[in-house]
């Protein structure tokens, strides 16, 4: 659901009702919502973790592992719109968590697992898997393997994100960058797996040794699992901007009607559950769909070659089909430095990536151009990365001299890339134009920015790394 498309519905207003407070409290029962009371409970807990090694014979049991509410998504709308947001994000959390549980005893919502075709997107038997804590008997795989970058509620904010660039994918957006299917359709099974095995080409998202396919397959059920908890999140918040009326005490839910006598406010607690189910099948519904929406990739023409590697381009221009191969080149150089693929704008005239370079990625244009604040104005983007939004970082076009990309080096992958874009970054699908830019031409693309890698230079003897030997085992 995109804001620009919203249309409002003549869904039940939901009125407020004297209830308990939502607000995630600490051990004390007092409200932790505040950035002062945050940081006061930050420095209260970084001087027991100083004292506690000094008082002998002291135990603790550890923090149970939590999700994060959405807080940036929310303070977004408080500084677009200029309306209260703690209680709906309070609200919006509380549903999720009763939804989908917590990262230590994950489920389903009952209209999921009641349903046989939603049911077969996640194994309840695989989020316990890829669940639970490090060294947990038969669970842990996502805490071992994924934490220190994508965070444990799946927000791309592991403790190591900050150091990377690109940033570690946000699953909650619901939208991924490397996939088989359609722009604006959701990945399919196969596309997750791949990248959870065989990692991202170029980036920090290595290959995982030792998975098994079992572990495999539990990890992209927990990680459909994140983003549709986290989609969800963000549509309940979405919908009660449009619709609901916050100065006038509405809610998006409130837990304490759920068992209330009251009968209209238990009415409208069961209207309130009942949308969220229905924005929880949407999504679920856009999983289901995402293998209907695989885009088929034609074979490239008869009459030139388009190699599937470096290596293959270097054989094909030292044999026979080099005269071939070099006219493709250089059709593909024209149309790469023309005004309708207008490659050469962000990748620069030698696909050494230094075209245009200012630009930034869906996540973080969301709650930065989104509202009117420019990414480079910090001091305005204070309230959002104190909520945990990490600093602005412009999505760097790819240098093709380097050989690295990061969905895929096949030409097909390319061809991927080339027409359906890259969903959530600035790079756009292509534009056809009949006998200037066809289908054809992509091919031709694909052979010119194969050209443009530069041969991986050969390591000297000195530099080959030293035997091993029984010490160094």
């Amino acid at each position: 659901m995109t804001l620009l498309n919203y249309t409002k519905t003549n869904r039940p207003r939901r009125n407020a009702r004297e209830s308990t407070s939502l607000n995630r409290s600490n051990r004390c029962g007092k409200s932790s919502r505040s950035l002062p009371a945050v940081l006061t409970k930050l420095a209260t807990v970084g001087s027991l973790l100083f004292v506690l090694p000094m008082l002998g014979g002291c135990s603790k049991e550890p923090a149970p592992l939590e999700f994060e509410p959405n807080l940036v998504h929310a303070m977004k709308y408080q500084i677009k719109e200029g309306i209260p947001m703690d209680q709906a994000s309070d609200d919006a959390f509380w549903l999720v968590t009763e939804m989908f549980g917590t990262p230590e005893d994950p489920k389903l919502p009952e209209i999921v697992t009641e349903d046989e075709d939603l049911a077969s997107l996640v194994s309840i038997e695989n989020l316990r898997r890829a669940s639970g804590r490090v060294g947990e008997e038969g669970r842990g795989l996502y805490q071992t393997h994924c934490v220190t970058c994508h965070g444990t509620t799946g927000n791309g904010r592991g403790e190591l994100s900050a150091t990377m660039s690109p940033y570690p994918r946000d699953y909650r957006k619901g939208v991924f960058k490397f996939k088989s299917t359609e722009r604006g359709e959701k990945p399919t099974r196969e596309d997750l797996a791949g990248l959870i095995k065989n990692g991202i080409n170029g980036s920090r998202m290595v290959a995982i040794p030792n998975l098994t396919d079992e572990d495999v397959e539990a990890l992209v059920d927990y990680v459909i699992y994140l983003s549709w908890r986290g989609e969800l999140e963000r549509m309940l918040i979405d919908d009660a901007v449009y619709e609901l009326d916050f100065e006038e005490g509405d809610r998006i839910i409130n837990p304490a009607d759920r068992n209330s006598a009251d009968e209209e406010a238990k009415e409208a607690f069961e209207d309130s559950w009942e949308l969220a189910e229905d924005f929880a099948v949407e999504i679920g519904e856009a999983w289901l769909e995402a293998p209907d929406a695989i885009v088929e990739v034609p074979d490239p023409p008869a009459d030139f070659v388009v190699p599937d590697s470096y290596e293959e381009f270097v054989a094909a221009m030292a044999d026979e089909r080099a005269e071939t191969l070099t006219a493709s080149v250089e059709r593909g150089r024209e149309l790469f430095k023309g005004k309708i693929a207008a490659c050469s704008k962000c990748h620069g005239e030698t696909g050494r990536g230094d075209g245009q370079n200012t630009d930034y990625d869906d996540w973080t244009k969301e709650w930065t151009l989104g509202i009117g604040i420019k990414p480079e104005n910090r001091d305005e983007l204070i309230k959002l990365l104190a909520r945990g939004a990490l600093p602005p970082v412009n999505a760097k076009p790819r240098n093709f001299a380097l050989g690295a990309f990061h969905g895929g080096a096949r030409a097909k992958d390319l061809f991927m890339r080339i027409t359906q874009g890259i969903e959530g970054s600035p790079m756009p699908a292509v534009t056809f134009v009949e006998g200037e830019f066809e289908e054809e031409d992509v091919w031709h693309l694909i052979n010119f920015i194969r050209s443009l890698q530069e041969a991986p230079e050969e390591e000297s003897p000195t530099d080959a790394a030293p035997a091993q030997t029984p010490q160094q085992t």
